[in-house]
């Protein structure tokens, strides 16, 4: 019985390990002039909130999906992202979304996006506006 037992422990131990989330970056825009003026970041939230979840008609901003964006002095943009799990279909897709539209923005320079997984996201993270949609109140 015992070696049934730890047999059942051990196919219990390897169901709960996590696998290695994959890592999803992507890149775009192009370098700054030094004459250029940087853009303001509620513009470039503005052309976040035109990405759109296709499993979730809520944008990416809305979502709670953008975690930190720094802009550095010569306008490059760095991004941490996530998604709603690891194997959210879009993953491939949805990073290189954001950035190309950061890099959209007049002001910013070359955009870097990079999906973490901590925190997890959780509904807590969608907006006001996002709960409203969802009729979440």
């Amino acid at each position: 019985m015992s070696d049934e037992i730890d047999a059942n422990e051990e196919l219990l131990l390897q169901a709960m390990t996590v696998e290695q989330t994959p890592e999803y970056k992507a890149e775009a825009g192009t370098a700054l002039l030094k004459s250029e003026k940087l853009a303001k970041l509620s513009d470039v939230v503005e052309a976040l909130k035109q990405v759109f979840d296709p499993e979730i008609p809520i944008n990416v901003y809305d979502l709670g999906l953008i975690y930190r964006m720094n802009q550095a002095e010569n306008g490059n943009l760095d991004i941490d992202m996530t998604l709603t799990a690891p194997g959210c279909p879009v993953a491939e897709v949805m990073p290189q979304q954001v950035a190309d539209a950061a890099a959209s923005v007049k002001g910013v320079g070359k955009v870097s996006v990079r999906v973490v997984w901590e925190p997890q996201w959780t509904v807590e993270r969608l907006s006001d506006d996002a709960k409203e949609m969802l009729e979440m109140f």
